[in-house]
């Protein structure tokens, strides 16, 4: 199994985070890569910063030349979800979706943990999207947090971070909680010896499911060339 992975956002720092955490997963057969969209923001937060990385994903898969078998795209808003499946003739996955899909099959109670109030809105909104918003019984965000690079945010907050996941799954009673952002790609094995409840990677989980959607259809196996532009 060769997967493609694409940071939708142009932090350097962040994609190796992300490239961190599918190593870790990747079992001995597979290959993965992992990449950065070009001319994308450095973090997504704005739906501004969402269009300008959307068009940064398609116009870097197009340039993309190596076969493949799969695609993720690493951000928690799925940027370019919809428009990559139309443009590639491979399984494609968001981190996002993954996630939310995984805390729905381990109960039906789910918080999402996160670094900055600003991500609240959106997070929520992608979950209502899948059909999550009935699950989501909590979001708890680190107040006033300050970072120079993304890429060390969860090295700098992983002491706050703890202490919600913490929080949610005694008061919240959830059955899993969600680390949403890339950033935080990873840090759930991490923190997960310390909470109580299961804590989800997105980057871990998509690439549980597209290990189940390849073994489902393994005719799907098409070269990245046929990619249209």
């Amino acid at each position: 199994m060769k997967l493609l992975i694409i940071n939708p956002n142009s932090s350097p720092s962040v994609t190796a985070r992300i490239d961190a955490a599918a190593q870790a997963a990747r079992l001995p057969h597979e290959s993965i890569t992992t990449i950065c969209a070009e001319g994308a923001p450095e973090l997504i937060v704005t739906p501004e910063d969402a269009l300008i990385a959307e068009k940064a994903v398609t116009q870097t898969l197009a340039n993309w030349s190596t076969p493949i078998d799969g695609i993720i795209l690493a951000s928690f808003g799925d940027t370019g979800l919809a428009v990559v499946r139309k443009q590639c003739g491979v399984p494609v996955v968001g981190i996002a979706q993954s996630a939310y899909a995984m805390a729905s099959v381990i109960g039906t109670r789910m918080s999402i943990v996160s670094f900055s109030p600003t991500m609240a809105s959106a997070l929520r909104k992608t979950a209502e999207s899948y059909g999550y918003g009935g699950n989501l019984v909590a979001m708890h965000m680190v107040e006033d947090a300050h970072w120079e690079d993304p890429g060390a945010i969860q090295e700098a907050l992983a002491d706050e971070l703890l202490a919600l996941c913490c929080l949610s799954a005694q008061k919240d009673k959830v059955h899993s909680i969600v680390l949403g952002g890339g950033p935080l790609a990873g840090l759930a094995a991490r923190l997960q010896p310390n909470v109580s409840v299961p804590v989800i990677d997105g980057t871990t989980a998509a690439i549980a499911t597209l290990r189940v959607a390849l073994m489902a259809h393994p005719s799907s196996k098409v070269d990245a060339l046929n990619v249209r532009a």
